[in-house]
């Protein structure tokens, strides 16, 4: 039996069960085969039982790539091309799907399990499946060469420092430099592009602060597992498919102030929450962080100063209250598909009083560590009381 044969099978048995109301069982797919005149086989009824299993049941035929070892995402630019990302770039896959129509209806039921809705008024959903895992579509056609799908894939288990020392991502005097940092309670930004390990790193530096702190971690998604005993998280909420309930993360950072923290934890600075995070870290909440998305770590009081003024901050108070609460930004990046840290900086600011970060200590991918006049200031905070 061919490819295209069984695809044209698969789907006239779906199409049979569907309208008939049937539930997904051998007997009743055997049924269906036999109405259309097709052999039956056990073989074949198990083929079939199979596919419709896997067009029904978890992520389909992305479920073996989602449960690869290492696999951080798996995305579907239509049909014909699938790719997954296991640290080291993106790889393709032999996996395909017959038709546009098989990936839209994936994206849908995707959309359906978090409550959220997908069709042609709303062509795109960006929400956390059950299991953790993070999903975005946007269905054809506004996306092209089809539907296209993004899985972000949470670790099973978090790297720690160590860990990440090992896979090259920070060398061993650069873990110490982070070590000091943490041990010192300086607040700190963990700035880089779009899969460049932030929240990687993040999880592992937040695993060393100290075990009798409470750390409270507020997310769009829940993605930090730091191995820590003491943490609690507040996660976002989008409106239903009402347009009602919703819960933004400029709330939670409000929640978050009630809650006893040792540590205020953002996971991703996106938006009006900045104010309230500049605003907590400027009132004795040390050792505050959170990651920020910044092509260097010269771009990062750009970006601050952008989500500040849309939250309704002027200008030069957000620079102001940039200046006091943040002390380091930690810059990661991701070249021929390796992740690693590449610069530690510190703020300065200006006669104007506007902020500029500057580098103090520099990591270059060959292994070589450059300090820069800024070093001076870094340790000067480093051996403060």
């Amino acid at each position: 039996m061919s490819q295209v044969t069984h695809a044209e099978i698969v789907e006239r048995v779906r199409d049979r069960l569907a309208r008939d109301g049937s539930p997904l069982s051998p007997a009743h797919v055997a049924r269906a085969l036999r109405d259309e005149g097709r052999p039956v086989g056990d073989a074949t009824v198990l083929a079939v039982v199979d596919e419709l299993s896997r067009d029904v049941l978890g992520a389909g035929p992305l479920e073996p790539l989602l449960r690869l070892d290492g696999v951080t995402d798996v995305l579907v630019n239509g049909p014909g091309q699938v790719f997954v990302d296991r640290g080291n770039g993106l790889e393709p896959t032999s996996v395909r799907f017959p038709d546009d129509g098989a990936v839209r209806r994936l994206a849908q039921r995707l959309a359906s399990s978090g409550g959220r809705r997908l069709d042609d008024a709303t062509p795109y959903v960006d929400l956390r499946l059950p299991d953790g895992t993070r999903f975005h579509a946007v269905l054809a056609p506004v996306s092209r060469p089809g539907t296209l799908l993004s899985l972000r894939v949470p670790r099973r288990r978090g790297f720690d420092l160590a860990g990440l020392v090992g896979t090259g991502t920070v060398c061993e005097e650069g873990a110490d430099l982070l070590r000091r940092i943490v041990d010192r309670r300086l607040a700190f930004l963990v700035s880089g592009g779009t899969g460049s390990g932030k929240t990687t790193l993040l999880a592992a530096l937040l695993s060393l602060v100290d075990p009798t702190h409470r750390l409270v971690l507020v997310e769009d998604a829940s993605e930090l597992r730091p191995q820590h005993p003491h943490v609690v998280a507040l996660e976002a909420r989008p409106a239903n498919v009402e347009g009602a309930g919703a819960v933004p993360l400029q709330l939670l950072v409000r929640q978050a102030l009630r809650m006893r923290p040792d540590r205020i934890v953002v996971g991703e600075v996106r938006g009006a929450e900045v104010a309230d995070l500049l605003a907590a870290m400027n009132t004795g909440h040390e050792g505050g962080c959170g990651t920020l998305h910044a092509n260097s770590s010269g771009d990062v009081p750009a970006r601050i100063e952008a989500l500040a003024m849309a939250a309704g901050l002027p200008r030069a108070a957000a620079h102001s209250q940039l200046a006091s609460a943040l002390d380091v930004v930690v810059h990661v990046g991701r070249s021929s598909g390796r992740r690693r840290v590449e610069e530690v900086a510190v703020l300065r600011r200006s006669e104007a009083g506007y902020v500029d970060v500057v580098p103090a200590v520099t990591f270059g991918a060959d292994g070589s560590i450059r300090t820069h006049a800024a070093a001076e200031q870094l340790a000067t905070r480093l051996g403060r009381e």
